[in-house]
């Protein structure tokens, strides 16, 4: 009797360790494979979408969430991160080559498009004589910033401008308007105090505005330059996973999640690498 017992935990554990050891394996039989990907802001709808399809391909993503710019990359050179997403490669390729950082891009997945912002005015035409205008301080968040202001008509730029943001670039300023130079996550908070503000996507977007309606004047969504990328290290451009999870990430089902869920505030954009210079 306590041979048979004995003989019925066994089976029991061993049943219990199995189904326990199956929960962790891929829907192909494989064991579970975790990717950490940094992000900045809180705004992860697109990323919880594509990461329920990686689950079923026993793939798990955590996502890791930054307040800026910088830690991201630097987290991923130093190899606390998988990916990264949540820049243009435009920055992107400032970044790596200030930094010296041996990164890649391995997709593009969306236009987040800068807009102009103002508590006081409804058009950028409405912008009065001496107007102070906050916009990033940092070299490509400016430079966009100043090409968005070029394109609203408010001043204009040095021929063959390389987006690179500098003041001294501006070449007419008709307005005589004032330039406030603040870090990008300060950008909303001083709408109250300037005549307008320059403000990435995904700040205005965690600040409670709505780029589509809320932007007095927002960016062209053919602006390659500033095509968000999936971003690995150069020794990861081939590794299996990350390339399936950009896969995941640029499928029809994605594109039509990412169009239904923004209406217009984020674009998805799959483009081939080479279109972005890479």
């Amino acid at each position: 009797m306590k041979k048979l017992l004995l003989t019925l935990i066994v089976l029991t554990l061993a049943a219990f360790s199995t189904a326990c050891s199956s929960s962790s394996s891929s829907a192909k039989g494989g064991e579970t494979v975790k990717v950490k990907l940094g992000v900045s802001g809180t705004d992860h709808r697109v990323w919880n979408f594509v990461a329920k399809k990686a689950e079923k391909e026993g793939i798990e993503v955590e996502i890791v969430t930054f307040s800026d710019y910088v830690q991201p990359n630097l987290a991923l050179a130093e190899g606390e991160l998988d990916a990264n997403s949540f820049q243009t490669v435009s920055y992107f390729d400032a970044f790596i080559k200030e930094h010296k950082l041996d990164l890649v891009p391995i997709a593009t997945t969306v236009i987040a498009p800068m807009g102009i912002y103002s508590d006081k005015y409804k058009d950028v035409k409405d912008i009065p004589e001496g107007g102070k205008i906050a916009l990033a301080n940092e070299a490509t968040n400016m430079g966009r910033g100043l090409l968005l202001l070029q394109e609203a008509g408010l001043i204009e730029l040095e021929e063959g401008f390389d987006g690179i943001g500098s003041l001294d670039k501006i070449t007419k300023n008709p307005k005589n308007l004032e330039f406030v130079t603040i870090v990008a996550g300060q950008t909303p908070r001083v709408l109250p105090d300037v005549a307008a503000s320059l403000i990435n996507n995904g700040i205005a977007v965690d600040a409670g505005l709505t780029p589509k309606d809320d932007a007095i004047f927002l960016e062209s969504a053919t602006a390659t330059p500033y095509i968000n990328i999936i971003a690995v290290k150069a020794e990861d451009k081939d590794n299996k996973t990350l390339k399936r999870l950009a896969e995941l990430y640029q499928e029809d089902d994605t594109k039509e999640f990412i169009e239904k869920e923004y209406k217009g505030n984020s674009i998805p954009t799959f483009v081939p690498l080479s279109e972005i210079g890479w």
